[in-house]
């Protein structure tokens, strides 16, 4: 497996949408696989194909323990309502409340391509909702109000302190500490 460099807020791949997946062979298993590799060094929960430069219409998702491939997902069920704290790997340690369902049902595929269909609450459809997101060009800051979304992205320039490369890299020690967690668990 390797680590994927994750692109960043600015990238234009992060406002692409995705085409759908036609092919799910071992080029593909291996994607998924960095993908996870990738999200789990950078201590994520969720991570989206175009994060990583890729314009599959693949996410990966970890919530509690709960791990999901979702291939050309599609909301079918949108119920309640919730608010809160969202961050983005593509985004880092910048963070807002934004408004999503309580609950989804998405219909998809799996890792094999095989359909699936998944019913998620509270964290997890969070979770869901924010990758389905990044496959069609949006991003959490988007749903922010026009203040809130000026000083996320102020913050946001102010952390990079001119820095303009449009990739982060994510260090293969943190993956052993992630994995050293596991072992725990």
């Amino acid at each position: 497996m390797s680590l994927l460099d994750i692109y960043v807020l600015g990238a234009p791949i992060l406002r692409e949408e995705t085409r759908p997946v036609t092919e799910v062979g071992p080029e593909f298993q291996k994607l998924v696989d960095d993908m996870f590799e990738t999200m789990y060094a950078a201590k994520g929960i969720g991570l989206a194909a175009p994060q990583v430069g890729r314009t599959e219409r693949v996410a990966v998702v970890d919530v509690e323990g709960a791990r999901h491939v979702i291939v050309n997902p599609e909301i079918v069920m949108r119920e309640g309502s919730q608010k809160g704290e969202e961050g983005c790997l593509s985004i880092p340690d910048i963070y807002a409340d934004v408004e999503r369902a309580m609950r989804v049902v998405v219909k998809a595929q799996d890792r094999e391509g095989k359909p699936i269909e998944i019913d998620a609450t509270e964290l997890l459809a969070r979770c869901i909702q924010h990758e389905i997101d990044h496959l069609h060009g949006k991003l959490f800051i988007d749903y922010l109000g026009l203040l809130k979304r000026r000083a996320a992205l102020k913050k946001w320039e102010k952390q990079r302190a001119g820095d303009k490369s449009l990739t982060r890299t994510v260090a293969a020690l943190e993956v052993a500490q992630h994995h050293h967690r596991d072992e725990e668990l």
